[in-house]
C-alpha cells in the first residue's frame, strides 16, 4: 500500500469536549464538519485522516486495542482505565477553554467530613470508580465505591455522603454549597497513539505533524499579533514595552525616518500595552488574531 492510500484512524471526544475539540481542530488546519448532530463520523478536510466521535471515558481502551490509530481524552480516562497507549502530546484545553480541570473529593458544606480517613464505611458516588478505589486503598479507607452514570453533585444529601466530581472552575460546586475535602487527580487532555500504529514510520510522521499543529493552535489561542510604525527616534521606548516570544521584527520603511514593529503579544496583556505603546509614539498600530504559533 502506497501512501496516497494510507488513512489514519483518529478518535475525537464526543459530548461536552465536541465543539472546543472541533474549534482546536479548526484552527489547527483542519474543518472538522458534521453532517448532522446524529453523525458520528465526521469530515477532516484531509483524505488521509478518518475520524470518528467517541466518549472520551472509552478512548483510551479503544486507541490501546487499535481501533483507532490515534486519539484525543483525557489523562483521566487514560489512567482510570490503565490503558497502554504512547503519549504524543498535552493538550491543555477542557470544554471552557484552556486550562486543566480536577477530580475533587467533595461533601456537602454541613458535613462533618474533612479528610478521607473519615470515609470509612460511607458511600461515594463517582464516574472515577477505579482511581477512587485505588487510591481508597493506599490510604486504608474501606468504603463503598458506587458507579455514578451522570450528574453526580446530586447524589450528595441523601444518596451518598461523598462524591467524586469533575471541576474546572468550582463555580457549580460552590452554587450548589458543596465543598472540596482534597483534589484526587488533575488531569488535562492528550494526544495518545496505538503502540504498533506509532511503529509505523508513515502513522507516526502523521500523528507527530497533527501534534505540532494542535500544539501551535493552543499556543496561539491565548496570543495576538501587533503591528505598528515608529519613529526611529522612539523605537527603544517601544521595543522596551514589547514582550515577546524572541525579539520584535523591526522592518525599514521608505521614509527612512520610520520604521514598522511586528511582535506577538498575550491577548490578556494588550490593554494595557495598547495604550503604553500610543503614548511612547507608536502609530496604525494593528491587533490581529493568530492561528497557530509554532517556537
Amino acid at each position: 500500500m502506497n501512501d496516497e492510500q494510507r488513512v489514519l484512524k483518529i478518535g475525537l471526544p464526543a459530548g461536552s469536549m465536541q465543539e472546543s475539540t472541533i474549534e482546536l481542530f479548526r484552527r489547527a488546519g483542519f474543518p472538522v464538519a458534521v453532517a448532522s448532530r446524529r453523525s458520528y463520523a465526521p469530515s477532516t478536510g484531509d483524505p488521509e485522516l478518518e475520524a470518528r466521535f467517541i466518549r472520551a471515558q472509552e478512548m483510551a481502551r479503544y486507541v490501546e486495542h487499535g481501533v483507532f490509530d490515534c486519539g484525543l481524552t483525557g489523562h483521566d480516562w487514560v489512567i482510570e482505565t490503565e490503558a497502554d497507549v504512547v503519549e504524543l502530546c498535552d493538550l491543555a484545553y477542557a470544554k471552557q477553554g484552556a486550562g486543566k480541570a480536577r477530580w475533587v473529593l467533595v461533601v456537602p458544606e454541613e458535613s462533618e467530613i474533612v479528610c478521607i480517613e473519615q470515609l470509612r464505611g460511607k458511600r461515594i458516588a463517582t464516574e472515577l470508580v477505579g482511581v477512587t478505589k485505588r487510591l481508597l486503598a493506599e490510604r486504608g479507607v474501606e468504603a463503598e465505591v458506587e458507579f455514578s452514570w451522570g450528574a453526580t453533585e446530586a447524589k450528595l444529601r441523601g444518596m451518598a455522603d461523598a462524591v467524586v466530581d469533575i471541576t474546572e472552575t468550582g463555580s457549580s460546586l460552590r452554587a450548589n454549597r458543596l465543598r472540596i475535602v482534597e483534589t484526587l487527580l488533575e488531569t488535562t487532555t492528550r494526544f495518545i497513539a496505538n503502540h504498533e500504529a506509532y511503529a509505523d514510520a508513515w502513522k507516526r510522521r502523521k500523528m507527530e505533524n497533527i501534534a505540532l499543529l494542535l500544539e501551535g493552535a493552543l499556543r496561539a489561542s491565548a496570543k495576538v499579533g501587533l503591528k505598528m510604525n515608529v519613529r526611529r527616534d522612539g523605537l527603544e521606548g517601544v521595543l522596551a514595552l514589547l514582550p515577546a516570544l524572541q525579539n520584535p521584527t523591526v522592518s525599514a520603511l521608505s521614509d527612512p525616518e520610520w520604521v514598522a514593529v511586528e511582535t506577538i503579544v498575550d491577548e490578556a496583556t494588550v490593554r494595557e500595552i495598547i495604550p503604553a505603546l500610543k503614548t511612547a509614539g507608536a502609530s496604525g498600530i494593528i491587533e490581529y488574531p493568530l492561528n497557530k504559533v509554532i517556537p
